[in-house]
């Protein structure tokens, strides 16, 4: 009997949180800046960008009119015509290092090409979108022939060039950063770049969409998706010691790193903004086998995820041009599908708004409630938070579920939600509504690196006596 009265309280606990959901406020801004993404636009970007030639990273650097040197010159002109538009809005830099590895057989350098616009009221606060403008044919070594890499990754840089066009029009309290990387066939080397730049300028690096391959909407199999993206993102960190390993095995945290907490994100607003178009979430880092300049950001302790689109086409993707047996290869713009393109961006547009518009994610994230009926959830205030979110959610569901409004106290109390059976986290919500993700406690899902020491432990957990 004791079973069934716990359960039977356990479904109207879940019946009351359920109808007690907070709706999102929903943003007038996030719809016109959707609907002022241009496919015709990102159309002539690639157009542009495949009359190179190639852009392959040990290419020309000294033409005007072919090669990578080339290219990130007409992207840099780009930027700068866009901040000539907006007043000065965006501040172009090229950081660049030198390499050499297994596919730069000679010390070369890698530029990367950034359009800052910095925040209003919080410029320390940043959030970055970034797309690789480097491409390559079948060997990896040939930096001669043609690679006009229309959608691996000229669809990413259309899509980083397209926001900036967009974003620069606006005003928004945190930095937003378009990143163009280059290196990241030879070995990722962009996003080393831009990881590099990012902490010795100090930047707290709330994001990084990278999109890379995102206009193609035919797979090899020929089955056409054009209604949804995916977005790949990390479990557990990168930067994790063995010591928050030990504590994540045991409390949970496996899947609420910042980096899923950007895919779940990014997931509600599709699914608000932008109707029949969605985000899958999937749960790596990257496609099986494969990578991305994200990781290179990842490593660097900064949260990113992986863009990519639904259906990949191998028969496009790093390949000579040419026509075998009737099959045609090679990485071509009429491949590239503009319409599912631009709803791509729209997806990357409006979550850099949003998470820009909103205060940072909550830090100092805690719970408590060990052999106690109910949760007691603890993080710091924050000046730009005018109240926040307790949510929380079965620990098999892939989305927060649950949710109540919370003063900003930095403490508040869910009676009679077992602290054993729920995962727990805190979004910060701006005075006219605008969001933060959702931060899961602890180190897990800490955005920063400031973590409160643990508490001690409680009966029956590692370390403690029974």
């Amino acid at each position: 009997m004791r079973h069934i009265l716990a359960l039977a309280a356990a479904l109207a606990l879940a019946a009351t949180a359920a109808s007690a959901q907070p709706s999102p406020t929903e943003h007038a801004l996030l719809h016109t800046l959707a609907a002022e993404v241009s496919a015709d636009r990102e159309h002539a970007t690639i157009a542009k960008l495949v009359a190179f030639g190639t852009r392959h990273t040990l290419s020309d650097t000294k033409s005007e009119t072919r090669g990578i040197g080339a290219a990130r010159r007409w992207v840099a002109s780009q930027f700068t015509a866009m901040s000539k538009d907006c007043g000065g809005c965006l501040t172009v830099e090229t950081p660049s290092e030198m390499f050499t590895g297994r596919r730069v057989p000679n010390p070369t350098e890698v530029m990367d090409v950034l359009a800052i616009q910095k925040g209003t009221t919080d410029p320390g606060r940043v959030i970055v979108i970034s797309g690789h403008i480097d491409s390559r044919v079948t060997d990896v070594q040939n930096f001669t022939s043609d690679a006009p890499g229309a959608n691996d990754d000229a669809s990413g840089t259309a899509a980083v060039i397209e926001a900036a066009r967009v974003l620069s029009k606006h005003k928004f309290p945190a930095t937003l950063v378009f990143a163009v990387l280059s290196g990241e066939e030879q070995g990722l080397y962009g996003g080393h770049v831009l990881a590099d730049y990012a902490t010795k300028q100090g930047w707290r690096v709330e994001a990084d969409l990278n999109n890379d391959i995102i206009g193609n909407s035919e797979g090899i199999s020929g089955v056409r998706e054009t209604t949804r993206v995916r977005v790949f993102s990390e479990g557990t960190k990168s930067v994790e010691t063995a010591a928050e390993a030990d504590r994540r095995r045991y409390n949970g945290g496996e899947v609420d790193s910042p980096s899923r907490q950007i895919a779940r994100y990014m997931d509600g607003l599709a699914g608000a903004y932008l109707g029949n178009f969605k985000v899958t979430m999937v749960y790596r880092t990257d496609r099986f086998g494969r990578g991305g300049d994200q990781t290179e950001m990842i490593k660097a302790g900064f949260p990113a995820v992986r863009v990519t689109e639904a259906n990949e086409n191998y028969n496009r993707q790093h390949q000579d041009l040419r026509t075998e047996n009737g099959v045609k290869y090679g990485d071509v713009i009429e491949s590239v599908d503009f319409a599912y393109l631009a709803n791509v961006t729209r997806v990357n547009v409006i979550t850099l708004a949003s998470m820009a518009m909103a205060p940072a994610p909550p830090t100092h994230v805690d719970i408590s409630g060990a052999v106690s009926a109910d949760t007691t959830v603890k993080w710091q205030p924050a000046a730009d938070a005018a109240r926040y979110r307790l949510w929380w959610r079965s620990t098999t569901d892939p989305q927060w579920r649950f949710a109540r409004e919370a003063a900003p106290s930095g403490k508040a109390v869910l009676t009679d939600v077992n602290i054993d059976d729920w995962y727990f986290g805190v979004s910060a919500v701006s005075p006219d509504g605008w969001e933060s993700p959702v931060v899961f406690p602890g180190a897990p899902g800490s955005w920063t690196h400031e973590e409160a020491p643990p508490a001690p432990a409680a009966p029956g957990t590692p370390g403690s006596k029974p």
